[in-house]
């Protein structure tokens, strides 16, 4: 190259180097000035440009922390060796571990189960035993499946997202619940087994006043991969707060699938408006059941089980048949897209109090055969569903299970429509990430290695199927460092509640 040319480009690198030496020098100052003049931040007053770098510290800690900061063990809402269990079972990676657990067994409330002197042999293993909803239907749901998808709209989550877990769904034969935002064509092009949730603003089943319309509804109930339809009263991470989806993700298309205006919040009523007693709750789901000819149940998070006294009493008044045909219990620690900070850290029961409170209750009166129950609420790993069926759950449900299994970093942003992973957010960039028949491939893995290591659990426990687990295979650590069945400490329990 020419000397010539090789001095002129040096004094032009030179050149763009000062002048953005000077560009930079003249933004502080103006920063400066800005900072040291503003009266809204004391920080950034006080220490001027510098004080900036707290905030971009700030919001990179919520990247950072999981990866640099924290232990494996004690990070939230879910630790880095839960999410790295999840990720090793939807790659289909060896799960195994090696040399010892890095579990510490000893705090209060840690799960154990107790394993059997003559655990099965493969050979005298059965197979799952299958659970039917809604016998009195005239179309009952019958599943031999354990884990499910738990609800997440079209709209909180993307559309590769929602096709992704139909598709990953259809291989696993497991089901997909739609969540409250109504019935979409890419929940229906896998084929696979679907709930439709009701939400409090009936969204995709409303008329022009936000009512519910019955054509809607039987025009969903025609589609046979439509199995059953769950009634959301509440949900863990907000009970008492109706679905918030923000106007940023309020696309055309998500305004046309909920009926609702495009690029307008999205906010859900507190409650149902034409529910606001037992009598009225079994009103329509007698309603909804009468026009699909499908089983009907409730999703809810308990506060107290003195409502739940009320609609069994209903119940009884009425008939069996006159039942949900399930109660999908979430607990207080399940997970949303947005909710009050109020909610999300101090409103209602956790699923460990109140899921077999809900179970003796059904018990006690009569209608716990026909009424099923499905747990969720955290439950993302063999452990957590074995726990539950324990208890005595019927099936488990997990939402940010299946994100996990879709690439989900825990990155927080679920409700700023800037998910880096392409789940929650409808940005179509951002969305070139999620490869549909990848992340397919891995829910159905997810799915099949939870079945089948609950399985691992219930064989150690020495029974032939994970849903003949009972309350006696799973104990709990007290605050003396002893551990009591689920039995005896739901028991004493109710004797000490008794005494009181």
């Amino acid at each position: 190259m020419d000397s010539n040319v090789v001095v002129s480009i040096t004094q032009l690198l030179t050149h763009l180097f000062i002048f953005a030496l000077g560009l930079a020098a003249l933004s502080c100052v103006a920063l400066y000035v800005i900072d040291r003049t503003q009266t809204r931040h004391a920080i950034r007053r006080n220490f001027p440009v510098i004080g900036r770098f707290r905030y971009l510290f700030e919001h990179l800690g919520e990247f950072f922390r999981q990866y640099f900061f924290a232990m494996d063990r004690e990070e939230m809402p879910f630790n880095r060796a839960e999410r790295s269990w999840v990720y090793q079972a939807a790659k289909a990676i060896d799960t195994t571990v090696a040399f010892g657990s890095s579990r510490d067994l000893r705090p209060p409330g840690t799960i154990l189960f107790a394993n059997d002197a003559y655990p099965l042999l493969a050979s005298e293993a059965h197979p799952i035993a299958p659970v039917t909803f809604g016998p009195h239907c005239p179309a009952p749901y019958t599943t031999q499946a354990l884990f499910h998808i738990s609800a997440m709209s079209y709209g909180a989550i993307s559309k590769p997202a929602v096709q992704a877990l139909g598709q990953g769904a259809k291989q696993a034969g497991i089901w997909l619940n739609t969540g409250e935002g109504g019935l979409s064509s890419w929940h229906l092009e896998s084929g696979c087994d679907l709930v439709v949730q009701l939400g409090t603003a009936k969204y995709g089943f409303r008329d022009a006043e936000g009512n519910l319309s019955l054509p809607f509804l039987a025009e969903a109930a025609a589609h046979p991969a439509v199995r059953m339809f769950e009634l959301k009263l509440s949900q863990g991470a907000k009970p008492g707060k109706g679905g918030i989806l923000p106007a940023a993700k309020v696309n055309a298309e998500i305004a046309q699938v909920r009926r609702i205006p495009v690029h307008q919040d999205s906010i859900s009523p507190n409650r149902h408006p034409d529910i606001g007693s037992a009598a009225e709750l079994l009103d329509l789901i007698a309603v909804i059941r009468a026009q699909t000819g499908k089983p009907v149940g409730v999703k809810t998070v308990l506060g107290s089980a003195d409502w739940l006294t009320e609609l069994v009493m209903e119940i009884q008044l009425r008939g069996a048949e006159s039942a949900p045909d399930f109660i999908t219990l979430d607990g207080a620690e399940g997970g949303t897209g947005a909710a009050p900070a109020s909610l999300i850290d101090y409103m209602g029961l956790p699923l460990r109090e109140s899921l077999p409170l809900l179970i003796d209750l059904l018990q006690a009166v009569g209608l716990r055969h026909r009424i099923k129950v499905i747990a969720g609420g955290k439950l993302v790993t063999p452990a957590q569903v074995a726990w539950a069926l324990c208890v005595g759950a019927d099936c488990v449900v997990s939402a940010r299970g299946f994100m996990f299994a879709l690439g989900c970093i825990q990155a927080l942003q679920c409700n700023k429509n800037t998910c880096p992973t392409g789940i929650t957010t409808h940005d179509l960039q951002l969305q070139r990430g999620l490869v549909v028949t990848d992340k397919a491939g891995r829910v159905n893995h997810y799915a099949r290695t939870i079945n089948k290591e609950v399985e691992v659990i219930a064989h150690a426990c020495g029974v032939a199927e994970p849903r003949q687990l009972q309350r006696h295979h799973c104990r709990i650590v007290q605050t003396d460092g002893r551990s009591l069945d689920l039995h005896a400490l739901y028991t004493q329990r109710e004797l000490s509640q008794d005494a009181r």
